[in-house]
C-alpha cells in the first residue's frame, strides 16, 4: 500500500510548515488527488489517520478534492476526460492519447490553530 507512504509525505510536509511558520496545531488538510494519480482515496484517508497519531496533525480532518482524469486525443485533436491512463478516446475511440490532468496529489491547504 503506497498510500502509507505518501500519508507519510504529506506528514512531513505538514511538521515542515508548522515549523517553518510556527503552529502547534492542524485542524484540517484539504488534499488534491488525481483520478489517474494511482492513490486510493479511502486508503489514503486511512493512513493519514494512522501517521498522523501522535503529531502535529493528530485528529486533523482530511478533505480529499478528487480531480478528474483529463488528456488530449492525438487522433481527434480533442481534450477529453479520462478514467484510465491508457484508455480509449470517449470521443473517437482512438489510443493516441497524452494524459494532460489528474495524475498529481497535493497539499491544497491547511486550517491551523
Amino acid at each position: 500500500m503506497h498510500e502509507m507512504s505518501l500519508a507519510e509525505s504529506v506528514l512531513q510536509l505538514i511538521e515542515d510548515a508548522a515549523r517553518k511558520d510556527q503552529f502547534s496545531k492542524v485542524t484540517t488538510v484539504w488534499l488534491e488527488i488525481g483520478q489517474l494519480s494511482g492513490v486510493e482515496p479511502q486508503a489514503m484517508a486511512f493512513c493519514f489517520d494512522a501517521v498522523t497519531r501522535d503529531s502535529v496533525a493528530a485528529g486533523a480532518r482530511l478533505e480529499i478534492i478528487e480531480l478528474p482524469g483529463i488528456g488530449w486525443c492525438m487522433a481527434c485533436a480533442k481534450t477529453v476526460p479520462m478514467t484510465e491512463v491508457f484508455g480509449e478516446c470517449p470521443s473517437c475511440g482512438g489510443y493516441q492519447m497524452q494524459v494532460t490532468g489528474g495524475t498529481e496529489m497535493r497539499v491544497k491547504e491547511l486550517e491551523i490553530e
